[in-house]
């Protein structure tokens, strides 16, 4: 039992009623308390439709990997190789819209079931070569951003992207609403739905609870776990898709930096509404949380580097509440 539980297990019932309600409603309460702090001290720029479309647009990209990165920690593994291969995805996609002609549908999906297969591999390494996940994604990770310098010499592919490709990310086909925050919705509404209201999230939620007593149960625990790796090297293609349209080129690196962000959204989203337990809607939740404050600090003019210390050191108080959270249920 960790030292914190212990310390759980010693304080007075009053005292672990305030600290459930924080570990279960802090991330909400601190999300809605930045809205309105911002909203107060810039009442002109931040509480305007404009800046909240704005918000969810650039963190919708932001969400979606994070979703996927909760389906393989809700079955109790780690996916490091997200953001490397959300890169690789954005610079592939982009070469082959640009210089092999490929119809924009058939490169989509191309390479989202690339994004498939790559979670595939993570998924066998792990439940079947039995290497820690940590490693093994981190491993594949490594490769494919190896993978990625040599399918583009290290040169970001810019000229000749197609404008058609540029509107996958750009456009508001639908109510004028950002194409990004539309997919966003789809991606995030099915896993909830798939996690929550099937059969198959209840052996997903079982393997992530209790790997021993599932298998007990019945349940194919490494084709969970598998499934879980394949849904998050999805989500890291679609991802990295929509980035390589928004930037209108593709970069052999351009989405690394998503791996921090969707950690630090997915650990802050177990401390929401459960006890430590990792979930769909707990992530929406703190990809909020680090968009409303990235935003914020840009329109106090905070330097740039504020926000690499503000995601820090949210990933650190998530890991905290998280631990807290676990550890008050089990008193």
């Amino acid at each position: 039992m960790s030292d914190v539980a212990i310390s759980a297990r010693r304080l007075s019932p009053r005292t672990k009623a305030v600290l459930g309600i924080f570990a279960r409603y802090g991330t909400i309460i601190g999300l809605l308390a930045m809205i309105v702090t911002f909203s107060i001290l810039s009442p002109h720029a931040f509480p305007t439709v404009n800046n909240f479309t704005n918000v969810l647009n650039q963190a919708s990209l932001a969400m979606i990997i994070a979703g996927g990165l909760t389906l393989a920690v809700v079955v109790g593994e780690l996916d490091l190789s997200i953001g490397f291969a959300a890169s690789l995805h954005g610079i592939l996609i982009t070469g082959l819209v640009v210089h092999d002609k490929l119809p924009i549908p058939l490169a989509v999906v191309i390479v989202i079931a690339l994004g498939a297969v790559i979670g595939l591999v993570n998924g066998f390494i792990v439940t079947k070569v039995k290497v820690n996940s940590v490693i093994a994604t981190l491993g594949v990770g490594t490769i494919l951003t190896g993978l990625a310098f040599a399918y583009s010499a290290g040169v970001p592919i810019v000229a000749g992207v197609p404008e058609a490709f540029l509107q996958l990310s750009l456009g508001r086909w639908l109510f004028g609403i950002p194409n990004n925050i539309i997919v966003m919705i789809l991606v995030l509404g099915g896993l909830w739905l798939l996690v929550e209201r099937t059969p198959l999230g209840q052996e997903i939620q079982a393997v992530g609870g209790n790997a021993v007593a599932a298998r007990l149960a019945g349940v194919n625990v490494d084709r969970i776990k598998i499934l879980g790796f394949v849904i998050s090297g999805m989500c890291a293609a679609l991802t990295g898709i929509l980035l390589a349209s928004r930037l209108g080129s593709g970069t052999a690196s351009a989405a690394d930096s998503y791996l921090l962000t969707a950690f630090a959204a997915v650990f802050l989203g177990s401390a929401t509404l459960r006890d430590g337990e990792f979930h769909v809607f707990g992530t929406l939740v703190g990809a909020l949380i680090i968009a409303f404050g990235f935003n914020g600090l840009n329109i106090f003019g905070a330097p740039t580097f504020s926000q690499y210390v503000l995601q820090g050191a949210i990933l650190i108080i998530a890991v905290g509440m998280a631990s807290l959270g676990r550890s008050l249920a089990e008193r």
